[in-house]
């Protein structure tokens, strides 16, 4: 088998990852939200700040912020 035909067959044979998004980027927002906001680890809003889906359900895991 070729190189090609094994990043192909794993799936990375694309550029692009994750959907287009920067991870390292958001990442830095969310800690900087949470610093900002005091939002304490094990909450229920820290939960929905690190684990929301907003391409999926389309919910704003950062409410308090006044850019989103």
């Amino acid at each position: 088998m070729q190189l090609e035909d094994l990043k192909k067959l794993a799936g990375i044979d694309k550029e692009e990852a994750s959907m287009g998004e920067n991870i390292s980027a958001i990442a830095t927002a969310k800690a900087e939200y949470q610093r900002k906001h005091d939002v304490q680890p094990g909450t229920d809003e820290w939960f929905k700040l690190w684990f929301a889906q907003p391409k999926l359900t389309g919910e704003n895991p950062m409410p308090r912020n006044k850019n989103k």
